[in-house]
């Protein structure tokens, strides 16, 4: 049996097990109000990224949402302080961050509740 959801194929195997190929996500996200998605819902936003060697992200907050970043391999900078496999950063609500990927890099993220348009450019004012 098959299920179609938008471009992205979401397969159901004879288990009723969900699958799909995390390179058809949206940025890594697989968990959240957005499509597609493996899992809808507003409470947690979740994704696997995967990061080139020297890809930034601008600084930017969150006003509603905690977000926590595993690094599963690599290295990150993040806010001028170097983390390493198996780090795990907690930004709150209203704290701003920047990113680098100092070497390849994969990181876990979780964010909750989902929020949709909760990611600000640059510092809380």
């Amino acid at each position: 049996m098959k299920a179609v959801c938008c471009a992205t194929e979401i397969i159901e195997d004879e288990n009723k097990m969900k699958n799909a190929k995390l390179d058809e996500m949206i940025k890594g996200w697989f968990v959240g109000d957005f499509e597609p998605t493996l899992l809808k819902t507003q409470k947690v936003e979740v994704a696997v990224k995967k990061y080139k060697q020297g890809e930034q992200e601008r600084p930017h907050h969150h006003r509603i949402a905690t977000e926590i970043t595993v690094v599963v391999s690599g290295r990150v900078r993040m806010n001028g302080i170097e983390y390493g496999e198996g780090q795990i950063i907690v930004i709150e609500p209203l704290e701003t961050t920047d990113f680098e990927a100092l070497e390849d890099t994969v990181t876990t993220v979780v964010k909750f509740p989902g929020a949709i348009n909760d990611k600000y450019d640059g510092t809380v004012a």
